[in-house]
């Protein structure tokens, strides 16, 4: 059994008593973000991974009949390899496991301690954050599917062999819809931070080597949806979420 569906069933183990007795009143899979609206009115989101969409013009076999869904039951989708369902699953975690989250460390860099003397991995391509990393730290590898021209921009193939050389590793949180998340745990070396919107903030977490979060708290679900909906993304969401950060 993996590391990843051992991470996904404890946080389901450990988060599915929450969910019992509420449904899913809303759904709504934009292309930048899926995002999850619970009957106590609370809504999480998980990135749309439109790299991996099915081809076809209906990408879900159930869809329109997610509304009502029990909301444990949605919870679960976490663990299917169709990334739209694991999106659901993520989303409907996120709902229950971040609302009351406030910030307890500062942000990223002096969070995470990165020095001159550090080698830094970041598992993603976070532009906003790029020029702060890099001015801290000693140098910088960013592992990206798609390749942008920079030379410190490395094919995501590429971890296995340069991952394990870094002292700090900051992993998008989308690695866990994906399911790359056990693989790249086994090849960090240092403190290792979870980073974006799609970021459970759990201390379930800790137990997996990951010692730091940085994610988002949806404080306007309905204005949250709108945006989804609308094909919004990280920048559009402006007041209508609270980036919130943790040290676990």
């Amino acid at each position: 059994m993996g590391q990843f569906r051992m991470l996904t069933d404890e946080l389901i183990d450990e988060y599915r008593p929450a969910l019992r007795g509420l449904e899913v009143v809303d759904l709504r899979i934009g292309l930048g973000y899926t995002a999850v609206k619970l009957s106590n009115g609370d809504a999480g989101v998980a990135a749309t991974l439109r790299y991996n969409l099915p081809r076809g013009c209906s990408l879900l076999e159930d869809a329109g009949e997610y509304m009502g869904t029990e909301a444990d039951k949605a919870l679960q989708l976490i663990k299917e390899p169709n990334a739209l369902l694991s999106g659901i699953g993520l989303a409907t975690l996120n709902a229950i496991v971040n609302r009351d989250q406030e910030s307890n460390a500062p942000f990223l860099g002096e969070a995470l301690d990165i020095g001159p003397d550090h080698e830094v991995a970041m598992v993603g391509y976070f532009e906003p954050l790029i020029e702060e990393v890099r001015k801290r730290a000693g140098g910088l590898k960013i592992f990206e599917r798609e390749m942008t021209g920079e030379d410190y921009v490395y094919p995501d193939w590429s971890v296995d062999r340069l991952l394990p050389e870094c002292d700090v590793s900051i992993i998008s949180s989308t690695t866990l819809i994906n399911g790359t998340i056990d693989h790249l745990l086994e090849l960090t070396t240092g403190r290792v931070g979870l980073l974006g919107p799609s970021t459970p903030m759990s201390p379930v977490l800790s137990k997996y080597g990951i010692s730091h979060l940085f994610g988002s708290v949806a404080v306007d679900p309905d204005r949250v949806m709108e945006i989804v909906s609308q094909a919004g993304g990280t920048r559009n969401f402006g007041d209508s979420v609270r980036k919130v950060n943790l040290k676990i």
